[in-house]
């Protein structure tokens, strides 16, 4: 072999074998590349990616476009799951006997019902629809509900209106009346519409001030001797017994939605524990123990990184993911206040680093609109990166599997 031959060969043989190094230096970067190796076994990723669908400050509930351009979208990004509005302000929003009967004046769309809508638009691209009680027991101050019905609404020791928010009040959870109204609204929901589930708030509970009515005081002192409740609504005997009597009424509404329909998902949207049971005597780690929850969707709307991630790793939510499925409630803004992608980006990321179960934005409209400080279409190629792929829509067997019962 001559030397001009060896030489070539010797040229061929560099220029492979820096070819090869080159290919496999990009597929290490790949494979150990944070972000895209979640997406390297797509059919094996199981993760919520939600969204709350509400009538406030929001129109996509009122029209047909409205919906099927929402439910579109979402499954094009590789959502899977909605949380739509059917409770709130004194109102369904669908076409509800109970409401009727009452009459709570039911919002229905003039050419059809909403959540059959969401229902089979949603099905059809594969998300999960589990319809939202968004106002738990709350209602305006004008409402019908309350002008009816005024001994169903409780109060603090100085006023009947919240707290925080003159223009609402609070039913009683405590009322045996206001409970069968909830239960009924619940019971309707479940057994009337092809549902995968169903979702209580951080509204499902009442003020810490609040108690302090006829009814609760007669219901108190039945139980207590006599004695009135204690003048400080902090004190912690008559919070805890104001609490455990919501817990009782949280496990009537499973006992009863199991019992229609075993598989339908029993969804809960709180603030962290601490917060929920000090301000709204909602002892959701409790619910958590008791089994009477299928998935938390954990609201941290927080916009500091640093006080973000030390929400997800409070005891309550450490117990809560030994034991089920917990995503984490993301803000994407409001109207007046929206938030950048670069912050909602940052916060998904900590949720995926610390692999909890998913996520959930509040809400539609501010995932992506022209008040937002990107544009739409920025925004939509934002969310199509973090979900590059569609991921498994939880179900009550997927979660026996993760989470198998010693």
């Amino acid at each position: 072999m001559t030397n001009d031959k060896r030489q070539r060969r010797f040229r061929v043989f560099l220029v492979l074998g820096l070819v090869f190094s080159i290919v496999l230096l990009v597929a290490k970067s790949i494979v150990f590349s944070p972000s895209l190796a979640r997406s390297q076994t797509p059919t094996k990723i199981t993760e919520i990616r939600g969204v709350w669908l509400t009538n406030v400050a929001s129109g996509v509930l009122f029209s047909p476009w409205g919906i099927n351009r929402a439910i579109a979208q979402l499954s094009k990004l590789n959502f899977n799951t909605v949380y739509p509005v059917v409770w709130n302000r004194g109102h369904t929003f669908y076409p509800s006997a109970v409401a009727t009967q009452e009459p709570l004046l039911a919002i229905m769309r003039l050419n059809g019902d909403v959540l059959a809508d969401i229902l089979q638009q949603g099905h059809r691209q594969g998300l999960r629809v589990i319809p939202w009680f968004e106002y738990g027991f709350m209602t305006p101050i004008y409402s019908e509900l309350a002008r009816r019905h005024p001994t169903w609404i409780t109060q603090s020791l100085t006023q009947k209106s919240d707290p925080e928010n003159p223009q609402l009040l609070w039913l009683n959870p405590l009322h045996p009346e206001v409970q069968q109204l909830i239960l009924d609204l619940i019971k309707e929901v479940v057994s009337q519409y092809d549902v995968d589930g169903i979702q209580l708030d951080d509204h499902f509970g009442m003020p810490v001030e609040l108690g302090y009515d006829p009814y609760t005081i007669e219901r108190y002192q039945q139980e207590h001797y006599g004695n009135s409740p204690p003048n400080s609504p902090l004190n912690s005997e008559w919070m805890r017994w104001r609490a455990n009597k919501i817990s009782e009424f949280m496990g009537e509404i499973v006992q009863t939605v199991k019992s229609i329909k075993p598989d339908c998902i029993i969804s809960l949207s709180p603030n962290p524990q601490a917060f929920a049971y000090k301000h709204y005597l909602q002892d959701w780690q409790t619910w958590v123990q008791r089994g009477w929850v299928d998935e938390l969707v954990l609201q941290v709307y927080r916009d500091e990184l640093s006080s973000f991630t030390a929400e997800l790793n409070q005891p309550a939510v450490r117990m809560a993911r030994r034991t089920i499925p917990v995503s984490i409630g993301i803000l994407t803004g409001t109207l007046a206040d929206p938030i950048s992608f670069e912050q909602i980006q940052a916060q998904v990321e900590a949720v995926r680093d610390r692999a909890f179960d998913g996520v959930s934005f509040f809400y539609w409209e501010t995932l992506w609109s022209y008040l937002t400080p990107e544009s739409p279409q920025q925004r939509r190629r934002g969310f199509r990166e973090l979900f590059p792929y569609p991921a498994i829509r939880l179900t009550l067997d997927k979660k026996a599997q993760k989470y198998p019962v010693n």
